[in-house]
């Protein structure tokens, strides 16, 4: 190898003058914090404000549930953007239904009948009693007539 092609590539690599120490390694820096720092800066720009107090977030997606608990939740109702920030847990809609039936309101009112018939599905002996008690017609009083009744009513008036 050339001496003065040696001298060169070392030269190239120094951090300072002559005589300065040569760097081992490139420093690599990572740009993770770059990230969340864009974020933010985005979310400042939209306008969202901190919702404090909130102790439960639930996102209903078809049969599963991903639920927040504390998390720090954002919003901005211009926009129409709101951010959830937190732990996120995965569960089935039949696991939290009892604890979140207190939270839906009216408008959920057809995603309740969806769900429940589907639970009939997955357990057909349970919709067959009700419909067989559904379909049965009462059986009237022995001695008794709807034609008797009318003409003890009309004899009463």
């Amino acid at each position: 190898m050339n001496r003065e092609r040696l001298m060169k590539m070392a030269g190239a690599v120094r951090t300072g003058g002559k005589g300065s120490v040569r760097r081992k390694k490139k420093a690599v820096h990572k740009t993770t914090t770059t990230d969340d720092k864009r974020l933010q800066s985005t979310l400042k720009r939209i306008g969202v404000n901190a919702i404090p107090a909130i102790e439960e977030v639930n996102i209903f997606k078809d049969d599963i549930v991903i639920q927040f608990t504390n998390p720090k939740v954002q919003a901005s109702i211009a926009a129409n953007t709101w951010v959830v920030s937190g732990a996120p847990q995965t569960k089935k809609l039949q696991d939290i239904l009892p604890q979140v039936l207190g939270h839906l309101g009216p408008d959920n009112l057809d995603n309740l009948k969806r769900l429940a018939e589907e639970i009939q599905k997955h357990s057909p002996g349970a919709g067959a009693i009700a419909q067989e008690d559904d379909d049965e017609v009462p059986e009237l009083v022995p001695g008794e007539t709807f034609e008797a009744a009318a003409e003890e009513k009309t004899a009463a008036s």
